[in-house]
């Protein structure tokens, strides 16, 4: 006899598809440790502004409001953002980790704490970093590799704070460097 499609036994529930954002495993190896030095705050931002899109959870760090209900939206999206709060927390260098770290947050608060500690007195910054960048000498590093690399760190980051350095300048500030001989 065939089985009546209307009675509860043959009633599958669908089951809900998972989130994307549980496929992730190991944030580092998509995003590099903000260290403001080697990795900027902008490079940063770029990463993980790309990855947070590809895994549909961009409302976490744009300051969209978390819902008030139904309970099940609340509590996945108190899920998603502990978990998007647990990449920004491995992706930061340490010094900026215990500057951050609070234990009730959101991805939200935290993303403006890091954003107000590069963007803040970019001024101030940016004369301290210009100093260093006209100041640097080969004879400071260890190798013309090392001072090439210093050269080029000190303009992304005088870049990050709105004062980019031009590829020409760049080359100036890297010859005035050398010694005589």
């Amino acid at each position: 006899m065939p089985k009546d499609d209307s009675t509860p036994e043959s009633s599958t529930l669908k089951p809900s598809p998972l989130h994307p954002t549980y496929s992730v495993t190991n944030i580092q190896t998509k995003i590099r440790t903000l260290d403001g030095t080697k990795v900027t705050f902008s490079s940063w931002v770029k990463l993980f502004r790309l990855h947070v899109v590809a895994y549909k959870v961009l409302n976490h760090v744009d300051g969209t409001p978390a819902p008030v209900s139904p309970a099940a939206d609340v509590e996945l999206w108190q899920e998603l953002d502990a978990l998007v709060l647990q990449w920004i927390y491995s992706t930061v260098a340490d010094d900026l980790l215990t500057r951050i770290l609070h234990t009730k947050t959101t991805t939200y608060a935290t993303w403006s704490k890091l954003e107000k500690i590069f963007l803040r007195n970019k001024k101030a910054r940016a004369a301290t970093l210009e100093t260093k960048f006209c100041n640097l000498t080969l004879t400071a590093c260890s190798s013309v590799e090392d001072y090439c690399q210093r050269l080029t760190e000190l303009s992304n980051q005088l870049a990050d704070v709105d004062q980019p350095v031009s590829e020409s300048r760049l080359v100036l500030q890297l010859v005035r460097g050398l010694p005589e001989e």
